[in-house]
């Protein structure tokens, strides 16, 4: 399926969420959605999923408009950090309900992640923890397996084993069948691997759409003595540096070659660090 956002703007008084955006994801991807609180990616997301309306412009998905439209909804699956379900709901009402929704619902997937998380299909929605309330959006998520599927940080109260037996699942179904997976998160540098194109929404705008590895390697960790890379960064654009005992790292945009060449150490820097510095320099 393709997005197209085409002038996308969203207002709520005097407040721009989202500022006049555009852009496209076209391919079955992995798509990192990153920004700091408040920069506008969920409202993105809840306009994709038809949702909200947008205050101007408009999203299109292969051509058509996502707001009450039937068809396009149940092609693209939603799980926000919470809210996702009616608190009165068991957890097998939950996935009862969801089956008839999506046609391409798997419930052998849905069952396995069930035992997988432990969940008790008799337990309501409003008696489950967080981190099994977050357990429920990941299955209905993975198991939609809906040709767009939206993940905003799903996996609040989860702890480190269960989030990445969420992201090798994630992997494994989407090697098997890919899809558009668009992943908005806090928790950068344990999934920005799995990315395989980052977008950057920083005060309602696009700051910034790359593919993953092109950000990776545009972006080098320098160190040296602390004069070595003095020199070396004179003039060149500095994300960032920081010494100890005499030594230094420095980050700066490009020139690995050019570093290995006079002698210092040069290796990527982690995207989450990449994200803090667009968000935060003037002009970004």
């Amino acid at each position: 399926m393709k997005i197209e956002v085409k002038g996308l703007t969203k207002k709520y008084g005097n407040k721009h969420a989202l500022d006049n955006i555009s852009f496209n994801l076209e391919e079955p991807k992995i798509y990192g959605l990153l920004g700091r609180n408040g920069a506008g990616k969920t409202t993105f997301m809840e306009i994709l999923a038809g949702q909200i309306l947008p205050s101007g412009g408009e999203i299109l998905i292969d051509g058509e408009k996502p707001f009450d439209n039937r068809k396009l909804t149940e092609s693209i699956c939603l799980i926000k950090e919470g809210a996702n379900f009616k608190q009165d709901l068991t957890v097998k009402n939950v996935l009862k309900i969801y089956s008839y929704f999506y046609p391409n619902w798997d419930k052998s997937l849905a069952e396995e992640l069930v035992n997988e998380y432990n969940l008790e299909l008799k337990a309501k929605v409003k008696s489950l923890s967080k981190g099994m309330e977050s357990s429920l959006g990941i299955i209905v998520g993975l198991a939609s397996k809906a040709p767009i599927t939206v993940f905003d940080e799903p996996y609040i109260g989860l702890d480190a084993a269960a989030r990445k037996k969420f992201y090798d699942i994630l992997l494994r179904e989407y090697e098997e069948e890919p899809r558009i997976i668009i992943f908005s998160t806090h928790l950068i540098d344990e999934v920005s691997l799995m990315f395989e194109e980052v977008l950057i929404i920083q005060d309602g705008k696009l700051a910034l759409q790359e593919n993953a590895d092109v950000l990776r390697s545009n972006a080098v960790a320098v160190s040296g003595t602390i004069d070595q890379v003095e020199h070396f960064i004179s003039d060149k654009e500095v994300i960032m540096k920081k010494q100890i005992a005499g030594m230094m790292t420095a980050y700066v945009f490009g020139h690995m070659e050019s570093a290995i060449e006079t002698g210092l150490q040069a290796e990527g820097v982690p995207i989450q660090e990449l994200m803090i510095y667009l968000t935060e320099r003037k002009g970004a």
